[in-house]
């Protein structure tokens, strides 16, 4: 009677066992990458693009379509890639929205009544961004006071402010539509204009901050846990104090941008994308780095939900359709990372959960 002889525990594998893996392993690991689980919001804007393709076939697939998504998108893009910090070290912004609107409303109020050139204008206007950064840190580490609330808070404080400077109208001139500042926004290199570019270097500065440095880690371990993380010798609420006024600063800038792309100060610049970019910020969480807040992912989510949007427009539905598809995709999103995103402290209490342990190597 004969064995097959076996290899010897602890011996190295054979060549062609070492030929399987190194097989192996590219493909398992392509075949993880292009899943829905990593890259299902990738698919799923496939499938509204073919749908709008075939309900708006004479407007919607075409090359003015792509600018339009582009073009028009690039701000929400900066309004969301905004509370992408804060959110990875499990803070809430909710003042995004009115400080964008305060740094539309400053700088052409700079520009318009006081004369200031655009450089002094807009320095003005981030001056004031970054107080109110500094203000949510303050409120919301030093005083402790849940971030929700608090910045909540202070939106309505920036929209009080927004009204006595601007007396709920529209701050017109024609300083905002005369060079240099209109080429901010307008300047296009192939129809594709520079908030464009805005955006993808966002993405890239926060994308290299949280995938590629200590204080990135330490970000995710304070999201994760964060009196683990403090045990393990990371200044969580340094962290979170500087996520807000980041984050303050680029929604500032995003209201610069903006200020410069539709040539006026609207007091209610900022309103609209609250709702998206958080959205967009939920849905990002389910891309790429699932469970984890990401510049990337939040890209890819913004121009998802902005081809919903423009297709809408184009196919002539309703007004409230917009509304409806952004808040559909957010609760979708919710769902899709409950189980994997930690929530916030008060809303932990409520619904019984705890937040996923930090591990060393996260920090």
């Amino acid at each position: 009677m004969t064995s097959t002889p076996t290899r010897a525990a602890g011996l190295p594998p054979s060549a062609p066992e070492r030929s399987a893996v190194s097989v192996g392993t590219p493909v398992r690991r392509a075949a993880a990458a292009l899943s829905f689980r990593n890259i299902g919001a990738v698919y799923v804007w496939l499938v509204i693009i073919a749908l709008f393709s075939v309900w708006a076939p004479d407007t919607f697939p075409t090359t003015v379509t792509v600018r339009q998504v582009l073009n028009g998108n690039a701000v929400a893009g900066l309004v969301a890639l905004s509370v992408v910090p804060p959110l990875a070290a499990r803070v809430f912004d909710l003042s995004v929205a009115y400080t964008m609107s305060l740094t539309s409303v400053l700088t052409a109020r700079f520009l318009v009544s006081a004369g200031l050139g655009p450089g002094a204008a807009i320095a003005l206007a981030m001056t004031a961004a970054l107080l109110i950064g500094v203000v949510n840190g303050i409120v919301v580490v030093v005083l402790r006071v849940d971030s929700f609330i608090a910045t909540l808070a202070t939106g309505a404080l920036i929209q009080s402010l927004i009204t006595m400077v601007t007396n709920d109208s529209s701050i017109t001139g024609v300083q905002l539509l005369a060079e240099p500042f209109a080429s901010i926004a307008q300047l296009d290199v192939g129809g594709i204009t520079l908030p464009v570019l805005y955006l993808l270097l966002a993405a890239l500065a926060i994308w290299f901050l949280l995938e590629h440095t200590a204080t990135g880690r330490r970000l995710y371990a304070t999201g994760f846990n964060a009196d683990a993380a403090r045990l393990q010798g990371v200044r969580t609420d340094r962290l979170r104090f500087l996520t807000l006024v980041a984050s303050a600063l680029l929604s500032g800038f995003a209201g610069v941008v903006f200020a410069s792309s539709v040539g006026s100060g609207s007091p209610t610049a900022g309103t609209p994308y609250l709702l998206s970019a958080y959205a967009a910020a939920f849905v990002g969480a389910t891309q790429l780095r699932a469970g984890r807040f990401n510049a990337w992912g939040t890209v890819l989510a913004v121009l998802l939900l902005g081809t919903g949007i423009t297709g809408l427009g184009l196919a002539t539905s309703a007004q409230w359709a917009a509304s409806l598809f952004t808040g559909s995709v957010l609760i979708v999103a919710l769902v899709l990372t409950g189980g994997r995103i930690a929530l916030p402290a008060a809303l932990r209490r409520r619904t019984g959960t705890r937040p996923a342990p930090a591990t060393d190597k996260e920090i």
